[in-house]
């Protein structure tokens, strides 16, 4: 397969939903003709600040105002783009979820986040999804036109069994919008980033939303893509950017040749699998 462009837009979240909507769309357009990025992605909520409170206000089913836009600006700019993530109303529940779209406007991927973000740091942030969002059941890995993709969000990537079993699933790269925060982001984003692309030989594309200062919420920043050997291609800071790097699908092949940590597995001695039907 023939290398391709992948941006991240790291955009600045704002308490307004149609500026948000407007600023991703400016941002992805940017990313296509700056650069021509084939495969472009959002951070995770990007539509709303993060916080129970908004999540709840901007809350939409799929087909909504967010996901008509993603879907129509995929097949305008002919480009996969995975939506980072929205709040989404679904059976009178609210999931975080992430939509991704093919060159022709139809949707070909979407992941619930399984893994609330329910945590009480000491000295640090504290947030309770749960008290909102209902979690996803569903390790989601899909074909794109290049290659297999899965997705995960935020809190899913500190899961090292589920980021396997998206590479047992043959996934090639791992999508995760992310809001890591300025507490556990200075600890521990950047590590988890290159652990899981080198334990899973895969390329690992986390895309966070700049930091907006005046929101209750600041994110870590620092959207980054590192290749299957642990090289990061590309980082931003803080502030808002568009990170773009070029994929090369043929270099996965060749570390895994090398060093090829998936086949020597001890599958005699130890084994991964889901044990819940997904639906």
């Amino acid at each position: 397969m023939e290398p391709f462009k992948l941006s991240i837009c790291q955009m600045m979240v704002k308490d307004n939903k149609k500026e948000n909507l407007q600023k991703a769309e400016f941002m992805i357009r940017k990313a296509v003709s700056d650069v021509g990025s084939q495969i472009v992605v959002l951070p995770e909520i990007f539509n709303s600040p993060y916080s129970i409170e908004c999540m709840e206000k901007t809350a939409e089913e799929e087909g909504g105002i967010t996901t008509r836009m993603l879907s129509s600006l995929a097949k305008e700019l002919k480009i996969t783009l995975i939506g980072g993530s929205i709040a989404e109303k679904a059976d009178g529940k609210i999931y975080n979820t992430s939509y991704t779209y093919d060159a022709k406007g139809k949707c070909i991927g979407k992941h619930r986040k399984i893994h609330l973000f329910d945590v009480d740091i000491q000295n640090g942030v504290r947030f309770m999804e749960s008290d909102l969002l209902t979690a996803g059941n569903k390790v989601t890995v899909f074909d794109t036109a290049y290659g297999k993709v899965g997705i995960a969000i935020c809190f899913d990537m500190r899961f090292p069994e589920l980021i396997r079993l998206m590479a047992l699933k043959q996934a090639r790269i791992i999508v995760v919008p992310a809001a890591f925060n300025t507490t556990t982001g200075p600890a521990h984003w950047h590590e988890t980033i290159k652990m899981r692309a080198v334990d899973n030989q895969v390329y690992f594309v986390a895309a966070s939303p700049a930091r907006n200062e005046e929101a209750e919420y600041h994110a870590y920043g620092h959207s980054t893509v590192c290749d299957p050997w642990g090289t990061v291609l590309a980082t931003a800071n803080e502030k808002e950017s568009i990170v773009t790097t070029e994929i090369l699908p043929d270099r996965i092949d060749s570390i895994r040749n090398q060093l090829p940590l998936l086949k020597l597995r001890r599958t005699d001695i130890y084994n991964l699998e889901t044990v819940k039907s997904e639906k």
